[in-house]
């Protein structure tokens, strides 16, 4: 999935704080979308969905400090909680993804994501079948609405050029192998 997917699940993520705690909703939306994003930056590694990807980590981290933020509810609590949930989402969505190809499309990777406890990859599902597909798309839209919707101000503004940068790759997506083998190698 694209990662502006990825940090609008996040802000999703956190969208019910918007009523449950009103105060605590923005860094909760700003912290889990940063937790989107984070994973990807392994993209530099050169081990991607390996390096910052942990999705067993990240899933009891967040339940643990989540749990804190339930009977501790402070801006740091609950925007830990929300950046390690919604890194966790984020590596078990990838899980759902394509594989880790130049082009994902073709399907010839059988690496989701790296499950560091199990010692091994978790083979891509290909229920979005890759990052930028139409599908993948959709669901940016859809988990964009309550960054839209339901936030204002910082939150909203992310969302927006996320949402933007979606429809922009997405239409580029099948482009940015030849462009990439011809100018950047």
């Amino acid at each position: 999935m694209m990662n502006t997917t990825h940090a609008a699940m996040g802000v999703a993520l956190s969208a019910p704080l918007v009523v449950l705690a009103p105060e605590l909703a923005p860094i909760a939306a700003l912290s889990a979308f940063v937790g989107g994003v984070f994973p990807d930056l392994d993209l530099f590694s050169g081990q991607h969905r390996r390096t910052l990807h942990f999705p067993v980590y990240y899933s009891t981290a967040g339940l643990v400090v989540g749990g804190a933020a339930l009977f501790r509810p402070s801006p740091e609590t609950v925007g830990a909680a929300c950046f390690l949930l919604s890194a966790a989402v984020h590596c078990v969505a990838d899980a759902v993804g394509g594989g880790l190809e130049l082009r994902p499309w073709e399907a010839t990777d059988d690496r989701g994501v790296y499950v560091h406890p199990a010692g091994r990859w978790v083979r891509p599902r290909r229920w979005v079948r890759y990052d930028g597909a139409p599908e993948d798309l959709v669901l940016a839209g859809l988990f964009s609405l309550p960054g839209l919707v339901l936030f204002s101000g910082t939150v909203r503004t992310l969302t927006l050029v996320g949402l933007a940068v979606s429809v922009v790759y997405t239409a580029l997506r099948k482009r940015l192998p030849g462009i990439e083998t011809k100018y950047l190698r």
